[in-house]
């Protein structure tokens, strides 16, 4: 059995066992951030597995990203036996998760009316794609909100709508979920009784745009995609520049128009009439942008973010999402952590992963299980429950257990 690795940082949920039903993305997310404050997570899978040990491509990295600091066991719901089981560990738990499709949890005797009978103080979290009504029937991705919602319009070109770079609904939508069971907790803490928490794609979407909304509510006029948005500041753009680099450079105050023109050496800029106010360079914004795209066509991205940050102004390099492995503040601050990959072509491998982007106590919350391998913790998590070894190794050869 892995052994787990010393941390002093706070662990809040220290005590708290989690049953954990779920895959892909948002399910594993929520346990992630119980795990990550302290709970003990188990990670309860089929019986041949987890289906995102094995994806490719964008999916390669779901199972060690977001199944770090839990335990394996596999089990076949498919059996009696293995229901019974899954039920018997539930029995021990503080809470439940799970984002399976509408009614599968109830086939195994698995879903919140029945195991809050024997357990009142339950608290079940269960991650879908749309909260109960008219959609709840219907299969959803990260993909299929982004478009249904508006987040996809609002991120593309005008008639090119055009899903984030990450997923975003998955990821938030579990951050959501553990949010409810955070508040759950306490309230159980007065009450002495469990509840059950829903989370859902996409009113985690519709969650996401509703400044958008509220901006057509109090002006009358519809956002546009943000590639086409009347922005409020002339200089807020990404700029080609030496070599083919990229660097996003703004100046949204008058002050600092003044400061940009200085650090980059544009007197002229600084002394033109027409660019006097903040307003009046929007009005003027497709004939200055011309002019910066001109001129610092040929200064290198490094040289301009020195300039920019020595003057305090803002400024981005453009960088890909591998870049970030290098990135002198995730390093300095401790940003990234170790994990031993479980499965793949690089199985037994240790790689970097993000952690929560918060402190607690000035200390992160790191790593201290890897992702595990399937039913890694078995022997351990059913003994916890009262088998005897005798019986773990009956239900082991009967594919009952892995």
């Amino acid at each position: 059995m892995p052994e787990p690795r010393a941390t002093t940082a706070p662990q809040p949920l220290k005590g708290l066992r989690v049953i954990e039903f779920t895959h892909m993305v948002m399910g594993p997310t929520c346990g992630m951030v119980l795990a990550d404050l302290g709970a003990e997570v188990i990670k309860i899978e089929p019986i041949d597995g987890d289906r995102t040990r094995g994806l490719l491509g964008a999916g390669a990295g779901f199972f060690p990203m977001f199944n770090r600091n839990k335990k394996s066991i596999g089990i076949d719901l498919h059996q009696g036996e293995g229901a019974a089981l899954a039920r018997r560990l539930c029995a021990s738990a503080d809470v439940v998760a799970e984002n399976f499709k509408p009614g599968t949890m109830e086939k195994y005797g698995l879903d919140y009316a029945s195991l809050s009978e024997g357990n009142p103080k339950l608290i079940y979290a269960t991650c879908k794609g749309f909260l109960p009504g008219p959609y709840d029937h219907r299969t959803a991705l990260d993909e299929v909100v982004q478009m249904m919602g508006g987040l996809a319009y609002m991120t593309g070109r005008p008639g090119d709508p055009l899903r984030a770079g990450t997923s975003v609904n998955d990821i938030m939508g579990g951050l959501f979920a553990a949010i409810g069971v955070l508040g759950a907790l306490i309230q159980r803490g007065i009450t002495g009784r469990g509840m059950e928490v829903q989370s859902a794609l996409y009113e985690n979407n519709v969650f996401l745009m509703g400044q958008h909304m509220l901006q057509y509510a109090v002006t009358g006029k519809p956002a546009a995609p943000l590639p086409a948005r009347d922005n409020p500041w002339a200089v807020y753009d990404v700029f080609t520049v030496k070599d083919g680099e990229q660097i996003f450079l703004a100046a949204v105050s008058d002050a600092q128009w003044l400061k940009f023109c200085d650090v980059l050496g544009f007197p002229d800029l600084k002394s033109e009439p027409d660019y006097a106010t903040n307003n009046q360079r929007v009005l003027q914004r497709p004939r200055l942008l011309a002019v910066l795209r001109e001129r610092l066509r040929d200064r290198g991205a490094a040289e301009l973010a020195s300039l920019m940050e020595q003057a305090g102004l803002p400024f981005a390099p453009i960088r890909r999402p591998e870049d970030l492995y290098d990135d002198e503040h995730l390093l300095a601050t401790g940003g990234l952590a170790d994990v031993r990959l479980p499965d793949g072509p690089k199985a037994g491998e240790t790689v970097k992963t993000t952690l929560l982007p918060f402190t607690l106590g000035g200390e992160r919350l790191g790593v201290r299980l890897d992702p595990p391998a399937l039913g890694a913790h078995s022997q351990e998590l059913l003994r916890s429950v009262g088998l005897a070894d005798a019986e773990i190794a009956a239900l082991k050869a009967k594919a009952v257990v892995a």
